[in-house]
């Protein structure tokens, strides 16, 4: 599986982040629940990454995500 290459404007300038299919599809869907798009969303990520990559951030945000939502299933 090879990772997909997508661009996004943040802060003023244009980097981009490199994501197997399986992440930007988790990705997306996150940005549609929170009613944001995906660029908004990658600019937040990228607002809290401190030194790790983007796409390492990006990574490490949807396991967190995962990992809050097994938690809050585990305690109904």
């Amino acid at each position: 599986m090879r990772p997909e290459k997508r661009s996004f404007s943040i802060q003023g300038h244009r980097t981009s982040v490199s994501l197997e299919k399986a992440f930007w599809i988790a990705l997306k869907e996150a940005a549609a629940e929170d009613g944001i798009t995906l660029a908004s969303l990658i600019n937040s990520i990228d607002r809290g990454r401190g030194d790790a990559g983007l796409s390492s951030a990006v990574r490490v945000w949807l396991l967190d995500r995962l990992k809050a939502r097994a938690q809050v299933k585990a305690s109904d």
